[in-house]
């Protein structure tokens, strides 16, 4: 993931920062507990295709 589009990429429900875990693909939200997948070197930056952080992942 290009580190500059990470910097200006932001959560799309609460506008906070993202972290990206490189083994999952994908975009973390730890204020809304979202993952948002990358497909194809792109993100999906769309809630409904989020999927909800378990509470080991959050620990993390």
């Amino acid at each position: 993931m290009d580190k500059t589009l990470l910097e200006i990429l932001a959560c799309p429900s609460c506008k906070g920062s993202l972290n990206y875990n490189k083994a999952q693909q994908e975009l973390l939200c730890p204020v809304c507990r979202l993952a948002y997948p990358i497909r194809d070197d792109i993100p999906v930056m769309l809630t409904d295709e989020a999927r909800t952080l378990s509470a080991e992942e959050e620990a993390h």
